[in-house]
């Protein structure tokens, strides 16, 4: 009981103002391959919470509730019907032939390999992980990924080689379920990993981008369940109220995001965003180097 006592004393205060800001970072940067984790944790420490207190971690997690919110309602009809998909190919051979069967298969075997990597990681991930310097260095080592991935689609494009949605397989899933392990290190971007992974094993652009947002639905809501029992007395003392400002903006800027990224990714590369994880890496790192920002 005095372990608990102590944990709540020590416990940092959240603004309303905060939470608004939190939310609106995290609904920006949760589905664009800039790691939203890594930009969470640089405005937390902009804000000047302690980046590192459990407390603070748990309630990144939980904000992202809101983002999945705004997958469900932005990927309804399509959920429905890999839902449906899935549940006839139980119990019959020919609707196992139809392309969503293996899509739905490729989602449900693709999200495991994170969950598992998150759970004997998380003192890890919630502890050393949670420096700037990661952050700093993972914007730009994984910007090299990003890269190397476009290239490689490209080569595809020209030579005719690239999948669609129906083509998916569930080999797809499970590679691209082991890249967005990656996304456990703050800075390299849950939706930069899992696009990357996709547009190396060929498949379009769209396709590797919503698979990315399918992949998420039970990655962050494990996540933010587990957190949330983990740290329940801490994220009490937050309070209620702005955890609930901050999960509410951040479903409705994650929404915007959604439509946005479908319609940019439709018709162009990744570089954009390439070049913005490099100079904001470049320009942190030398920030933690001047010291005019701790790492933690």
């Amino acid at each position: 009981m005095s372990a608990v006592l102590l944990d709540v004393a020590t416990t940092p205060d959240l603004s309303y103002l905060d939470a608004i800001i939190l939310g609106v970072v995290e609904g920006l940067t949760e589905f664009l391959p800039v790691s939203s984790t890594g930009h969470l944790t640089i405005t937390e420490k902009l804000l000047g919470l302690p980046v590192d207190h459990p407390a603070v971690t748990a309630y990144t997690v939980m904000i992202q509730f809101g983002a999945i919110c705004a997958t469900f309602l932005y990927f309804a009809r399509k959920i429905a019907r890999l839902v449906g998909a899935w549940a006839r190919g139980l119990g019959s051979a020919q609707a196992r032939q139809h392309p969503d069967w293996n899509l739905a298969w490729a989602v449900i075997i693709g999200s495991l390999p994170v969950g598992i990597v998150g759970f004997l990681g998380k003192d890890v991930i919630a502890g050393p992980l949670r420096s700037l310097w990661v952050v700093a260095a993972a914007l730009v080592l994984w910007s090299a990924v990003m890269v190397v991935a476009e290239r490689h689609h490209a080569a595809l494009e020209r030579r005719d080689a690239i999948r669609g949605e129906g083509r998916v397989t569930v080999v797809d899933g499970v590679l691209i379920g082991l890249g967005q392990c990656f996304s456990l290190i703050p800075g390299v971007s849950r939706s930069g990993a899992t696009i990357s992974a996709g547009l190396l094993r060929g498949l379009d652009r769209v396709t590797a981008t919503e698979l990315s947002f399918f992949m998420a639905i039970p990655a962050l809501t494990a996540g933010g369940i587990f957190e949330a029992v983990d740290a329940r007395h801490e994220l009490v003392h937050l309070g209620i109220g702005p955890m609930i400002v901050g999960t509410v903006v951040a479903f409705l800027v994650a929404y915007a995001s959604i439509a946005w990224l479908l319609r940019f990714v439709a018709s162009n590369t990744l570089l954009a965003f390439v070049w913005y994880r490099v100079g904001l890496g470049i320009v942190l790192a030398g920030a933690l180097a001047a010291g005019a920002i701790s790492a933690t």
